[in-house]
């Protein structure tokens, strides 16, 4: 199966996050059957029911390449074109997948050993996937993490912290305002108040970003709501800290803020001869800390279609990607 209809083929699963059980499975078996052929394991890696990570390893694996099998809402299959293949997942990632997969048959078929594949669950909502990898290295040096990065290689991404704001009022009936306590106006208040805040820049990630991205709340027209809720990411530049004050500040006692996820910013280690960049999304490369070795960043495809009705990824460049990541892994096995 070449790159191309191995994309196909992984973007046909869906696997929006929390059920990439199918995508994983068919993982597994497609990695069992060339271990099995070359001399490597192919094994689950559990993360709860129902959901498991995908370990290939050959040798004593001192390079790991690494990305993750769930997607985005909302699942459309594949189609092709002679420039594109398009559909959810086509860059982010399993266009990524295909192409480590096939530099990892190039490889072998060099004979080279002493690197692994490990592919996980959870990166689009909570990294639930990367945490467990965290807790069971294998001896990995460097990880070449996958994302869409225009086939650059990163210098720096950003960091995450994200927010559930929710208020609480008193239900009463709409006629009689006076005998009720409105939750959606208390919501509205706090976050007026937070987008009036000045978040800090980076001279080299740029500005610190934030996006409400849902908002919930009431039960009727003419019911004063009890409870209203808001879902809000942003995007880190720096210490999360001064933005935690900030945001604890503007909310001021309208609303409760609970943190749901914070993934520091990072900056990437990078191999010669590959043009470099800056991105502002975040990846589960903070998560694995250094339990997989030294992080880098590198990916076919553009993230400006991910998690978009446009996704697609280039096939030229994902080709491309097959000879990137197996001269990158050769690299790196040379310099260990």
């Amino acid at each position: 199966m070449n790159v191309f209809e191995l994309t196909r083929s992984l973007v046909d699963i869906e696997s929006i996050t929390e059920n990439e059980a199918a995508v994983a499975a068919y993982l597994l078996d497609h990695l069992a059957k060339l271990a099995a052929r070359t001399g490597g394991k192919a094994e689950r890696m559990p993360v709860a029911v129902g959901r498991f990570n995908v370990l290939a390893a050959w040798g004593d694996p001192r390079v790991t390449m690494s990305t993750h099998m769930d997607t985005v809402p909302p699942f459309f299959p594949s189609r092709e074109d002679a420039e594109f293949i398009w559909g959810r997942g086509a860059c982010d990632a399993k266009g990524i997948i295909a192409a480590m997969v096939a530099a990892a048959e190039k490889l072998l078929a060099e004979g080279v050993r002493n690197f692994a594949l490990l592919f996980v669950v959870g990166e689009e909502r909570n990294s639930a996937g990367a945490l467990v990898a965290a807790k069971a290295a294998r001896g990995s040096k460097y990880l070449v993490n996958g994302e869409p990065t225009e086939s650059k290689m990163a210098l720096a991404s950003k960091g995450i912290l994200r927010y559930e704001l929710v208020a609480r009022g008193r239900m009463a009936h709409s006629a009689y305002p006076e005998l009720g306590e409105s939750a959606i106006e208390k919501l509205l208040d706090a976050l007026d108040a937070i987008r009036k805040i000045t978040l800090p820049r980076d001279a080299q990630l740029g500005p610190t970003t934030m996006n409400i991205g849902t908002i919930s709340g009431g039960r009727a027209p003419n019911v004063i709501p009890d409870a209203a809720k808001a879902e809000i990411m942003i995007r880190l530049v720096g210490d999360v800290q001064p933005v935690r004050d900030a945001f604890e500040r503007a909310v001021a006692g309208r609303a409760e803020l609970v943190e749901v996820l914070t993934i520091p910013p990072i900056r990437f280690a990078t191999v010669d001869g590959l043009p470099a960049s800056v991105v502002s999304f975040a990846t589960d490369v903070p998560v694995f800390g250094a339990s997989w070795g030294q992080p880098l960043l590198f990916g076919p495809g553009s993230i400006l279609v991910a998690h978009t009705t446009e996704e697609r990824i280039s096939k030229q460049e994902l080709e491309a990607a097959v000879g990137t990541y197996a001269s990158m892994v050769k690299q790196l096995l040379a310099k260990n």
